[in-house]
C-alpha cells in the first residue's frame, strides 16, 4: 500500500504531463508561429539548424548550372544592435555548370572576446572555363575572346578587431592560392599546342572597416565602408611582386516603412606585376564575371526595394561600370550599364533573410541571378 501510494501522485503527474504534451503544439521548423507563413527560421534555430541553399546558376561566363550549400548560423538577430550582435556561419557547398566548371568551397566566420573579435577563414578549388577578352579595351579580342581554363586552389584567413566599442575594425588576412592557367590553342593553328602554366600568389591584405548594418543578410539601414590593400611578393609566398587596393562603400536607407534604396559603389586598383586572373573586373549584375577586366574598376549601383505585401518584396536595380588601364590612357577604358527587377520573400524573419530571383539586362546578354540575402552581401 505504501508503494501504492508513493508511487501514485508521480504517476498521476506524468500522465497529466503526457496529456499536455499531446495538446500543445510543437512549434513548426517550416512555418512561422506569427503569420503561419512558409519560413525557416526553426531550422535555424536548432542547435545545428541550417539554411539549405540550391541555387541555379544562370551566370553568361560559364552557363546554366547549380551550387548547392548549408550554410549553419548560430543565432537569431532579433537583438542584435546595428553594427553589433553578428552572428556565426559555416559555409559549405558546390557548384557545375554546363560548360564544365565546377568547384568546392568551406567557410566560417566566428566572433569572440563579447563580439570584439571577428575571424574569418575559408578554402576553395575551383575549375572555371571562361573567355579572355584581354585587359582594357582590345577589339580584336573582344570579337574573337581566347578561351581558358581557371584552376585555383587556395584559401585565405583573416582576423578583425573592433576599436573599443566603436563600429571601426581593424584587420589584417593572408592569403595564398596556386593557380593553374590553360589556355586554348586559337583555332586555325594546327599543330599550335595548349599553353599551361601553374602560378603561385601570396599577401598580406590589411583593412579598415566601418559597419553599422542592421543585419548582413537583407540590411534596412546602416552603412559599410571597407579599405582593403594587398601586399602581394615572393618573399610571402607567391610568384609575382604586386598590390591591389579595394574600397567598398555601401549605404543602405528606409525611405518608407515598406520602401527601401540602397546606394553601393566600389573601385580596384592594382599596381605592379599582377597576374592578369587576378585584374580587377566590373561586377555587376548583367555583367558576365571577368569580361569586363582592367588594371582599374569601378562600378555603382542603386537598388530600390518595395516590400508591398507582408513577406513578398519587389525592387529594381540600374548600375554602370568602367575599367581601364591606367590613369594616363583613359581612352582605352571600357563602359557597361546593366539594369533589371527581381522579387523577394521572406524566408527566415528572425534572422532578416530574404531570398529571390533577379533579371539582369546587359548589352550582349540577359541574365537570371539566385538571390539568399541582399545581391550586395559582405560578411
Amino acid at each position: 500500500m505504501l508503494l501504492v501510494l508513493t508511487l501514485g501522485p508521480s504517476w498521476a503527474g506524468a500522465q497529466i504531463a503526457a496529456e499536455h504534451a499531446q495538446t500543445t503544439p510543437v512549434p513548426s521548423k517550416i512555418r512561422s508561429a506569427d503569420d503561419g507563413w512558409f519560413d525557416l527560421s526553426g531550422f535555424l534555430d536548432e542547435r545545428y539548424g541550417f539554411l539549405p541553399i540550391a541555387i541555379p546558376i544562370t551566370e553568361p561566363a560559364v552557363g546554366y548550372g547549380a551550387a548547392v550549400a548549408g550554410a549553419f548560423i548560430s543565432q537569431p538577430l532579433g537583438e542584435a544592435r546595428e553594427g553589433f550582435g553578428r552572428p556565426d556561419i559555416t559555409l559549405a557547398g558546390g557548384l557545375a555548370t554546363e560548360n564544365g566548371s565546377w568547384g568546392l568551397m568551406l567557410g566560417d566566420i566566428r566572433h569572440w572576446l563579447h563580439d570584439r573579435l571577428e575571424t574569418q577563414a575559408g578554402i576553395i578549388h575551383l575549375s572555371a572555363n571562361l573567355d579572355f577578352h584581354g585587359i582594357g579595351q582590345d577589339s580584336r579580342l573582344d570579337r574573337h575572346p581566347l578561351g581558358y581554363t581557371l584552376e585555383p586552389t587556395g584559401g585565405f584567413v583573416r582576423a578583425k578587431y573592433r576599436l573599443g566599442d566603436s563600429t571601426f575594425w581593424a584587420g589584417l588576412g593572408y592569403a595564398f592560392a596556386v593557380t593553374r592557367v590553360t589556355f586554348d590553342a586559337p583555332a586555325g593553328t594546327p599543330g599550335l599546342p595548349d599553353f599551361r602554366r601553374d602560378t603561385k600568389v601570396g599577401g598580406f591584405t590589411p583593412s579598415l572597416t566601418y559597419d553599422t548594418r542592421d543585419n548582413v543578410f537583407t540590411p534596412l539601414r546602416g552603412t559599410f565602408v571597407e579599405v582593403l590593400f594587398g601586399i602581394f611578393s615572393p618573399a610571402l609566398g607567391g610568384d609575382d611582386d604586386f598590390q591591389r587596393l579595394q574600397v567598398a562603400a555601401i549605404q543602405y536607407f528606409p525611405l518608407l516603412p515598406t520602401l527601401y534604396l540602397g546606394l553601393r559603389g566600389d573601385g580596384t586598383a592594382t599596381f605592379g606585376d599582377a597576374p592578369f586572373y587576378l585584374k580587377p573586373f566590373i561586377s555587376l549584375r548583367g555583367a558576365p564575371i571577368m569580361r569586363y577586366q582592367g588594371d582599374d574598376v569601378a562600378s555603382i549601383e542603386a537598388e530600390l526595394r518595395w516590400q508591398f505585401w507582408r513577406r513578398f518584396s519587389v525592387l529594381g536595380f540600374v548600375g554602370t561600370g568602367a575599367a581601364w588601364n591606367d590613369a594616363e590612357r583613359v581612352h582605352n577604358t571600357q563602359t557597361i550599364v546593366t539594369g533589371g527587377f527581381g522579387f523577394r520573400y521572406e524566408i527566415a524573419r528572425k534572422y532578416g533573410i530574404h531570398m529571390g530571383l533577379d533579371i539582369a539586362f546587359a548589352p550582349d546578354n540577359t541574365a537570371v541571378y539566385v538571390q539568399v540575402g541582399s545581391a550586395w552581401s559582405r560578411p
